[in-house]
């Protein structure tokens, strides 16, 4: 089985949530790692796919808010340094697939669903092939132990419940 590398310079993790019930904030990890194994990719039924996201590394553009989600009224990256995906199944959906697989965030696991577009094969400028996948989900924080918030006088609350997560990846063979 082939292993292929995430080039993390062409890839993107993000997420956007609901603020204040107007608006959204978005944010990404900067670093992360991903095992991705198949023979094939023009076919990732054949693949299976892990993330360790390093949870220390969100970025959402506001350092007081970066160091709030850090603590323990969210993902406790001293305890909970890792948000870790497996995939359990790929199955094709049209030319696109449904990557089903266990999400992992603190200490609750619970199987999470992306609808994955190939978006391609091509040749890098060295020869090398490269493949490229966009994938989006959407989760329930409070269900992954994320239950933190704040009433707004207006009525309703500071933070959504749900997130978005989308995943754009390219990948290249491991050397």
């Amino acid at each position: 089985m082939a292993k292929w590398t995430v080039d993390q310079s062409h890839s993107h993790i993000n997420f956007e949530v609901k603020h204040m019930m107007v608006s959204k904030v978005r944010g990404q990890f900067n670093s992360y790692t991903a095992n991705v194994e198949g023979a094939d990719l023009t076919d990732l039924t054949t693949a299976s796919v892990e993330f360790k996201f390093d949870v220390a590394s969100i970025n959402t553009s506001s350092e007081d808010r970066d160091n709030h989600l850090k603590s323990g009224d969210f993902f406790d990256v001293e305890t909970y340094p890792t948000i870790d995906f497996k995939s359990t199944n790929i199955a094709k959906d049209g030319d696109d697939y449904k990557v089903t697989g266990d999400l992992t965030i603190r200490d609750v696991t619970k199987s999470v669903t992306f609808d994955v577009e190939y978006g391609g094969k091509g040749k890098n400028p060295w020869g090398v092939d490269v493949y490229g996948f966009e994938g989006q989900t959407k989760i329930n924080r409070e269900e992954f132990g994320l239950t933190w918030n704040a009433a707004l006088e207006t009525g309703g609350v500071l933070v959504g419940k749900d997130i978005k997560i989308n995943v754009e990846l390219e990948l290249n063979p491991a050397e």
